[in-house]
């Protein structure tokens, strides 16, 4: 019986993988020039620009080290998620219009144009090669933690995972990582709001939940912030909370990050893109973390088990809450959201690294060495080459981190921000406000920033999380304002140069006149039309040997997204409707 279960529960994972690779040939048809494979043509649609922007801002990472601190610590965890979401909330409120009216394909571009080459140039290869660290890091992470928890082989996980993002990515361009995107989050969010209803039943509702915390004694671990000795490294206390909380806010609102904002139409969209991502994730911070909590308070021994072949056990307690209550079918739905937020921050990392490449660091090659350069169509064929190249790179990393092993994934991920995101994330906040500095500032400022954070890293004492990131900024915003007495001495191009990049910010986008040729109800038809048919499989798992309780969750799912799905084709016949009278109105006035 159990193999006959494993059977289904890998067949449900092969076909929602070929699902995948389906929306990546359907939207292959939309990508006409670079602009179209970067960056939508700057047509997405505010819902697709959203989804895609809260779900690259997770990753496996939350079902497995953060769920791990979750197990340990409780609350405390939801800070990050907390910080993520305050930082779409100041998007939505002042920065998203103003990243779109960059009107730019890729973030190294804005920062030639606020900073001039040599700082984009530096971006660009630092941006590449974090990317390319992130995305390699998730994947082995999901690797390992599918190994250990569902029996598959690491290297099956990271190769099939891999060719799949890489696919998509590479026929469809950011339509198909936006749409992917979309139809992914519409399974993990209704996949993780269930666990954790069930999980919420097993233990007798949120009273029960509450009552149980304090009979096992963990009133004082599950507290959103702990007490200074409670943790070791005074991780959890107001001031890790306060920088972390700081840390994922900044991050959120520089210059590289508003290529998320780049493809919708005009700064309107934008805003309404940043608030979906911000409901999106204060959803999660509240959803995601009940389901460990619960692992540690009945399942506790399940998850020392089956996270025995993990650096941390307690990165399993997430998918141990999932298996243990969830129906036949489900489990491998769940295995599905879990390589749904790696692919979604993965293919993100393939297609903006092959932009910048394309639109950054080939033109400076052809600067250097006189070349002549593609046109659009050849840029676009590089772009399809160059997405190739990143999937695969990610891939052989991934591989490496396989071989090698490493520390608990929590703690690499808060090392990597620490060290070198703070760092880089300072100036393009601060470039945004201050606008007299010189052309070096950014990278003055990072340079600084650099120092504490190898100090701090390698020095005989190593400092913690909190120490890292706030002096790490602090140095580097200093850095940053003592460029300022310079601007004095910078050239009157430079300055006409700096005038341009505001003025060009704060000017709202006139779609008709600047892009024109909308494709809305397309982009909801299509993608709607597959918001169905993953609905209508997931509906087929009634079909399987559960009890009634089982089926029922399985049907709530299924609902759901069939009901998103409908949704969105009524709007999209709906509004083909509306055209055609509007078309006929016209063509009486004309007649007339």
């Amino acid at each position: 019986m159990e193999d006959l279960d494993r059977t289904i529960e890998f067949a449900v994972i092969v076909v929602y993988l070929l699902f995948l690779l389906g929306i990546g040939l359907a939207f292959r048809r939309f990508n006409a020039n670079i602009s179209d494979f970067f960056r939508n043509g700057a047509r997405g649609a505010w819902w697709l620009v959203g989804s895609s922007a809260f779900m690259a801002g997770i990753s496996a990472y939350t079902f497995t080290g953060a769920s791990g601190v979750a197990f340990e610590a409780g609350w405390s965890v939801a800070v990050i998620y907390l910080g993520n979401a305050m930082g779409f909330l100041f998007n939505f409120l002042f920065l998203a219009p103003w990243f779109r009216q960059l009107r730019a394909i890729t973030a190294p571009e804005v920062i030639r144009l606020r900073y001039g080459f040599l700082t984009q140039q530096f971006y660009a290869v630092f941006g590449v090669l974090m990317a390319l660290l992130s995305a390699g890091l998730q994947l082995w992470a999901l690797a390992i933690f599918c190994s250990a928890v569902f029996g598959f082989e690491v290297w099956h996980v990271i190769l099939v995972i891999g060719a799949v993002v890489v696919f998509y990515s590479t026929t469809g361009g950011s339509w198909a990582v936006m749409a992917t995107d979309f139809v992914q989050s519409l399974v993990m969010i209704p996949m993780t709001v269930l666990i954790t209803v069930l999980c919420l039943i097993e233990v007798g509702g949120l009273a029960g939940f509450g009552s149980l915390i304090n009979q096992a004694g963990l009133s004082s671990d599950f507290r959103l912030i702990n007490a200074s000795g409670d943790f070791s490294l005074e991780r959890f206390t107001w001031i890790w909370a306060a920088a972390m909380f700081l840390k994922q806010t900044v991050e959120h609102n520089t210059i590289t990050a508003a290529q998320r904002y780049f493809a919708v139409k005009d700064g309107r969209q934008a805003r309404k893109a940043a608030l979906l991502a911000f409901f999106m994730m204060s959803l999660g911070s509240f959803f995601w973390f009940i389901p460990p909590m619960v692992a540690r308070l009945l399942y506790e021994e399940d998850v020392m088990a089956a996270g025995e072949a993990l650096n941390v056990p307690a990165e399993a307690a997430f998918a141990v809450a999932s298996l243990k209550l969830l129906p036949l079918g489900l489990t491998g739905m769940i295995v599905v959201a879990m390589f749904a937020a790696t692919m979604s921050s993965m293919d993100s990392g393939v297609n903006r690294n092959a932009a910048i490449f394309v639109r950054d660091l080939y033109p400076a090659i052809c600067r250097v060495f006189r070349l002549r350069g593609f046109g659009d169509f050849g840029l676009l064929v590089m772009g399809r080459i160059f997405s190739v190249f990143f999937g695969g790179t990610i891939i052989l990393m991934a591989l490496y981190f396989a071989l090698v092993g490493g520390r608990g994934m929590f703690d690499v991920m808060l090392d990597i921000g620490a060290m070198l995101g703070v760092p880089l994330a300072v100036p393009m906040l601060m470039g945004l406000f201050i606008k007299r500095v010189p052309p070096w500032a950014a990278v003055f400022s990072v340079l600084c920033a650099f120092v504490p954070s190898i100090i701090g890293s390698v020095g005989e004492e190593v400092w913690n999380f909190q120490t890292k990131v706030l002096v790490n900024m602090g140095v580097g915003a200093a850095g940053f304002l003592l460029t300022i007495p310079f601007w004095g001495k910078v050239s009157q191009d430079y300055r006409q140069q700096v005038d341009d990049f505001f003025e060009r910010m704060y000017r709202p986008v006139d779609f008709e006149k600047e892009i024109g040729g909308a494709n809305d109800l397309s982009q909801l038809a299509l993608v709607g039309g597959f918001t169905i048919a993953v609905g209508m499989f997931v509906l087929g798992l009634l079909l399987l040997p559960n009890p009634w309780t089982g089926r029922l969750a399985i049907f709530i799912v299924a609902a759901t997204i069939i009901g998103i799905g409908l949704l969105m084709t009524l709007a999209g016949k709906r509004g083909r409707r509306a055209e055609r009278e509007r078309d006929r109105e016209l063509a009486k006035e004309r007649d007339r």
